[in-house]
């Protein structure tokens, strides 16, 4: 009552279909203007679904990412010091 390793994975990818994967129904692939057209058509698709934030939601976005990069400069700043005061304290003149 086991089954083969074939009949487990199924018709379909033990005889490699997935080796066709982004090929026509034909079995070729399509012409260089014709993935051209296709790959704008996926653009103008996902830039349909952007989103524009409103004013208030930009204004927060922005001051909340003002604030994160003010933190890390921080603690850049510090650590840079104290590194530096280390450096000093063990190698200085």
């Amino acid at each position: 009552m086991s089954e083969s390793p074939s009949e487990a994975v199924g018709a379909d990818d033990a005889h490699g279909d997935k080796a066709q994967k982004g090929r026509s129904v034909e079995g070729k692939k399509p012409n260089f203007f014709a993935r051209i057209a296709l790959f704008v058509r996926q653009v103008v698709a996902e830039l349909r679904k952007v989103v524009t934030p409103t004013r208030s939601e930009l204004i927060t976005y922005t001051t909340v990412v003002l604030v994160f990069v003010a933190v890390v400069m921080a603690f850049v700043f510090v650590l840079d010091l104290g590194i530096g005061k280390a450096t000093f304290w063990i190698f200085g003149s």
